[in-house]
């Protein structure tokens, strides 16, 4: 089956997604690199820092079968988030592609939202069920833009769901240095995610896949 697809919205009951003395079953999210973040409408210098780091880190996942979810913006004239921060990421619109540099495998996920958390309307939680043989991830990683938005939110919907979180430290960034720097502290101390460089997540997916 392609995986490279959008998933219609089905609701499933949420479980306990940790699983205790069993090694983690792992997951990135890419969120929201897209033409108009990095380049175009709603462009930020900060944001292309990261790109070399997701593509180490995405190379790094394949080679290791992980699930991959890039979680993008298709917004409409009537999404709330347009009265705040003009338009942008319009469905159907070049802004709203990935980003040439990092773009999807046909085996990756494309979970498409229209809000700031990558759980919007439930297609990507109903998609993170569908992997490991119906069994889901334990953990999830977090990449893309931007630290105190649309990470932080989409943490937090994975905090309330029961997974594990890992933010790249690297591999995520914001408008600023304080806001990535409130983004992250945030996450750590009200919702357990770990900062972690993407270095660090590699050798610890590394050591645990030789136990």
């Amino acid at each position: 089956m392609n995986k490279f697809m959008n998933y219609d919205r089905k609701t499933l009951p949420i479980s306990n997604n940790k699983d205790n003395g069993i090694s983690p079953r792992y997951t990135i999210l890419v969120i929201d690199m897209l033409n108009d973040f990095i380049y175009g409408r709603l462009k930020s210098k900060r944001a292309r820092n990261v790109i070399p780091r997701i593509k180490h880190l995405l190379n790094f996942a394949r080679r290791k079968n992980i699930p991959i979810f890039y979680c993008n913006d298709e917004h409409l004239l009537s999404d709330p988030e347009i009265k705040l921060w003009g338009a942008h990421a319009m469905k159907g619109t070049k802004g709203a592609d990935v980003i040439e540099e990092i773009k999807p495998t046909n085996k990756d996920y494309r979970i498409p939202k229209r809000g700031y958390s990558a759980f919007d309307e439930m297609k990507l939680e109903n998609a993170l069920k569908s992997t490991y043989n119906g069994k889901g991830p334990t953990s999830i990683i977090m990449t893309g833009i931007h630290t105190h938005l649309c990470i932080k939110h989409s943490t937090y919907d994975a905090f309330r769901r029961g997974y594990d979180t890992i933010i790249a430290e690297d591999g995520v960034n914001a408008f600023t240095k304080k806001n990535h720097i409130f983004g992250l502290e945030y996450m750590k101390d009200n919702y357990g995610a770990k900062i972690k460089k993407t270095s660090q997540i590699i050798k610890d997916i590394n050591e645990q896949s030789n136990l």
